[in-house]
């Protein structure tokens, strides 16, 4: 007969071999029933960084998109591109009733300057204001050729009337064309236009791109979202040019998934 030591601890050697190999059978047989609902845990956690990756630059873009300068979006390659806008107000206009006061002039390159009707917008000197942009097809209502952008003088903010330009296009337009409810809308010099950009895979913000056609941006890029795969941009104006919609669709990809995002974003071309 095999003679089996027993241990202190009451358990012989076989008996200890035994108990290892059943608790290894059963670890096996749990695995099992584990790796599935632990692999999918991990893939839940991947699609949703994908989807808040996509959502977050979907809603960084729309949220620019609805400070763009009426009539100044359009498409570049790989993209689309706007100046933006950070505030506006009125100027004062011999039309509105105004019996006195410094009135923009449509008429005199050498008068610059005018009246804010109301609480001076926020702007500073370097800033540009825009009046009336119809955008292309229109050169002296377009943003891009310069034509209706004017540079606010001094430096710092700009508090009390009246309000100094460091020259006045408005007065150079041929035919003049000032906005029919004398409104302006003024662009930060440090913005000017903004262009988002999918190349490769990453979808790419830049800011302070120059108004020449094409234009150039200086500022670094700052990316919104990596690992795009595709990234699909289209935009279209209504018939009456008052209204546009932008169509964007992300793709994103990780770990052998992708996640597929679109939104349409609606353009008030009013100017």
């Amino acid at each position: 007969m095999t003679n089996c030591s027993r241990r202190s601890d009451g358990f012989t050697l076989i008996e200890m071999i035994m108990v290892i190999v059943i608790t290894g059978i059963l670890a096996g047989m749990v695995a099992v029933f584990i790796t599935r609902p632990v692999q999918g845990y991990v893939d839940s956690v991947r699609r949703a960084e994908l989807t808040d990756q996509a959502d977050v630059a979907l809603r960084r873009i729309s949220r620019d998109v609805r400070l763009a300068l009426p009539n100044s979006l359009r498409t570049v390659p790989n993209g689309f591109e706007f100046i933006m806008t950070k505030s506006g107000g009125r100027y004062r206009d011999p039309t509105d009733g105004s019996t006195g006061g410094d009135f923009l002039s449509f008429t005199s390159t050498a008068d610059t300057t005018f009246d804010v009707l109301g609480p001076l917008p926020a702007m500073n000197g370097g800033d540009r204001i825009v009046v009336y942009n119809l955008g292309p097809g229109y050169t002296p209502a377009d943003a891009y050729t310069g034509r209706n952008v004017a540079t606010l003088g001094g430096t710092g903010a700009i508090t009390t009337n009246p309000v100094a330009l460091t020259s006045n296009p408005f007065a150079a337009q041929s035919p003049p064309l000032p906005s029919p409810s004398a409104r302006f809308q003024v662009v930060d010099q440090s913005d000017l236009v903004v262009r988002y950009v999918c190349d490769g895979n990453t979808l790419t913000r830049f800011r302070g791109c120059s108004l020449a056609t094409p234009s150039t941006c200086t500022a670094p890029g700052v990316l919104l979202a990596g690992s795009a795969a595709t990234c699909a941009i289209d935009y279209a104006s209504a018939a009456t040019g008052r209204n546009g919609l932008l169509y964007i669709s992300l793709r994103l990809e990780s770990g052998g998934e992708s996640i597929t995002l679109f939104q349409q974003i609606h353009v008030d071309n009013s100017p």
